[in-house]
């Protein structure tokens, strides 16, 4: 009799367990597949990505006017999941520094971008982007 009753104890917690272990691999799954959603910027994910966001970044720095060794001159892209954004570009001589703001939508120019500017945008969107050297230099 106490054979039997450990007997079912022990089928009783094996179920349990079973349970427990399969409600616990669904609630994983979930998580695994919504971090996937959110680490690719999959747009509504029960509204915790916001499209409009800063999540693309690369800077390119050059010589711009040939004058100074170091590589002063840069362009930065700071762009959003859809690509738009803006590139930010100081141009550093002896004498003076310029500086341009370019407006980008869907990863083109509003105004015409400079080669270096293009491949910051480029290099923003690929993920490839924080302290690139122009491959023009």
């Amino acid at each position: 009799m106490i054979a039997i009753a450990i007997s079912v104890v022990a089928v009783l917690a094996g179920v349990i367990g079973i349970s427990v272990g399969v409600a616990a691999h669904r609630r994983a799954s979930r998580v695994v597949r919504e971090c996937n959603e959110l680490i690719q910027g999959a747009v509504g994910s029960r509204g915790t990505v916001d499209p409009r966001a800063l999540r693309d970044v690369a800077i390119v720095r050059y010589d711009a006017l040939h004058e100074m060794s170091g590589q002063l001159s840069f362009s930065l892209a700071l762009l959003n999941a859809v690509g738009d954004g803006v590139v930010l570009s100081s141009i550093n001589g002896r004498a003076e520094t310029r500086t341009y703001a370019k407006s980008v939508r869907a990863c083109k120019g509003v105004q015409e971008l400079s080669p270096e500017e293009a491949q910051a945008v480029h290099s923003a969107r690929l993920g490839t982007g924080l302290s690139m050297i122009a491959a023009t230099a």
